[in-house]
Formats: structure tokens, sequence, C-alpha cells
């Protein structure tokens, strides 16, 4: 798919008008917000006694912190398991109720200590998701069993199918039995809800969606890159985001700062990245904290969050376009670096990672 130069001045009418549609949803998704806690926004300070602010999850009834706690970065080898455990526990002493995790993160270690983390009470204290690589019934039921003895849990809030990335991944997921095997435990009651996540191009999002009403399913939720490059470069924000929000589908924004490649571009600072994808009408913004002073900056960002005027969300957007055009600064759109399922394929159809499966 070709860049998407929506930052031109020549921008295509049907862009222009679904940018108004999003600002007018963001500002009634701000103000919903707002109600919701009672408080003006602006009043919001550094205090250890405010709560993090809430959103609706979609059409879900449920409701989750703003900013949400990646469970790759929190568990990264150079993390000694005893600060995995305080960063999670850390995060849901201080308001994050939305934990993010998936199968294959360090070869399921992520999964294992964030259920070391939830024990004494942590559990009933939080939204809890993880991801699947598995499209076959026979790998995603497989996997799913796994994680639910990692996480030590009976059940998990939300399971997401991982990194739909390529163009064949939405009828595989549907014709080879993956979503079945998510529906089977939905109906058992081992998860509550069913998402999916990517972040190479919008196109396969939307052929996602569009493969779920042919198969006469609807996602819960839908993850996805949002930050202030994306908006000039292959948007989901632009493609995506306006279906989600009409068919009522909880959004989860990731990527905000591009793993910290963003903040190299020297045009934005982290904080910046962040609010930027708070004032989409996102549910929540998943933010990877691999040290106490990340945590710190993401429980900040929620906490001093107000709703940017149109003159604020234009600034930033000149400000990062030059940077954002071409790509470089959202390398999983751009490289299969961050593209796990492509290096390691025989997750999609497996429920075997390394340390099970000594012979791959």
């Amino acid at each position: 798919m070709s860049a998407d130069h929506s930052g031109n001045s020549g921008i295509p009418r049907r862009t222009f008008l679904g940018s108004i549609a999003l600002s007018i949803l963001a500002n009634a998704c701000n103000q919903e917000l707002q109600a919701d806690e009672g408080q003006s926004s602006s009043a919001l300070t550094e205090d250890e006694s405010l709560a993090i602010p809430r959103r609706k999850l979609g059409k879900t009834g449920v409701s989750v912190s703003m900013v949400g706690l990646g469970g790759w970065h929190a568990s990264v080898p150079q993390l000694q398991v005893s600060e995995s455990i305080r960063i999670i526990q850390s995060a849901i002493d201080r308001g994050i109720n939305f934990l993010d995790n998936c199968w294959d993160y360090h070869d399921g270690e992520a999964e294992r200590r964030m259920g070391l983390a939830l024990r004494h009470g942590y559990r009933h204290r939080v939204f809890l998701m993880t991801k699947l690589d598995g499209r076959t019934r026979a790998s995603a039921k497989g996997q799913l069993e796994q994680s639910l003895r990692r996480l030590r849990t009976d059940m998990i809030d939300l399971v997401q199918v991982h990194e739909v990335i390529r163009d064949s991944d939405p009828e595989r997921a549907f014709k080879e039995g993956g979503i079945e095997a998510l529906i089977e435990a939905r109906q058992a009651g081992k998860i509550r809800f069913i998402g999916f996540t990517g972040h190479k191009d919008p196109s396969i999002h939307l052929k996602m969606l569009e493969t779920a009403d042919k198969y006469g399913f609807c996602f819960d939720t839908v993850q996805m890159p949002l930050n202030v490059m994306d908006a000039h470069f292959r948007s989901f924000e632009h493609h995506v985001l306006p279906v989600l929000l009409r068919k009522g589908i909880g959004v989860l924004g990731m990527k905000s700062t591009g793993n910290g490649v963003i903040l190299q571009s020297g045009v934005v600072n982290a904080i910046e990245c962040i609010h930027y994808a708070m004032n989409l009408p996102t549910s929540v913004v998943v933010t990877g904290c691999d040290s106490m002073a990340i945590l710190d900056q993401a429980i900040r960002a929620a906490r001093t969050f107000k709703p940017m005027s149109k003159a604020q969300v234009r600034e930033l957007l000149a400000r990062t376009r030059d940077a954002a055009l071409t790509g470089r600064y959202e390398v999983f759109k751009t490289t299969e670096e961050l593209d796990a399922t492509t290096t390691h394929p025989w997750w999609l159809d497996t429920d075997c990672i390394k340390e099970d499966c000594s012979s791959l």
C-alpha cells in the first residue's frame, strides 16, 4: 500500500471528512471520560491519590484504564523476575487495570511472570489480555491452555489473534478453525472477549473485519498502531479507526512511541506521543514499561492528559509530517524486524514453542 500523504493540502475529500468525524468522536470520547471521572482533566496532577481515568471498551460494558501495561517490556530478559513483578504490581496499585501479554513473548516467560505478579489478590483487580498466534483450531486451543496455565487463571478477559500481518491471515484464521476455537473457549467460560491485533498495513485490518462480517462474526476489540507518525503514513487512524467506531469495537492503541524509535526523530517527546494517542477515541493506549521510570512516565501521561485543541493537533502533525512520510520511524510497518510469526512460522499451526518442543 502506498504512503498516505494525508497531511498534504490536496487532501482527498473522503479522508478530510473522515478526519472531521474522528475529531468529533474524539471530543465526545474525552467529554465522556471527564464526565465519568467527575472532574476536568485539566485538574489532574501527579498526586498519587488520583485514579487513572477509565474509558469504555467498545460495547463490552467494561471500563479500562486509558493507559495499559505492555507485557513484552515488563518481562525483558535483562529484568530480574522480582523486578518484573514489582513493575506489574506497582502499575496495578497505581490505577492501571489493563494488562497486555502474548503467548509467544519471551518464549512464554512474559505470561509466567505476569501470572506470578497476579497472585495474592491482584488477578481480580485487572482486565487481563493475551494474544495467540495459532490460526488452526488445534493450535489456538493448545496455545490458550498454555496461556491459562502460565497466567495462573481459569479465565482470561480478552484473547486476541496475534499479528494479523499477511494478506492470507484473515481467511486462514476463520477457515482453519482458530476463531472457532476461541468461540468455543468463550462458551466454556475460559475467555470473555475476542479480538485481533496487527501492525503492518491498515488494508489487512480492513480485510480481517470484512472476513469476520462474511462469517457472521464481530470482534470485541482491535489493536493497532496509533501514533503521530501513523497519521501520515499507511494510516490506521484514517482508514481503520472510523470503521471500528462505527461497529462499536473497542480500540486498543499501541506503539505510541514505536518502541522508542519515534523519539529518535527528535521532533516529538514521549509525553506528546502518548497524549496524541490518548486524544484519539481509543479505549486504552498500551505502553511498554521495562523500568519503574518508564512506568512513572506512562502514569504521568495519563494523569496529566487533557483533550488537545484542534490547533495543538495541527501543530503536532505539522511538526512530525516530514519525518513520517517514508515510514522509517515505523519499522514495524516497513520491515520484518518485529514480525515474530514470520521468523517463527510454525507458531501459526502448532501449540508448541521452543521450551515445549525441543525438536523445533
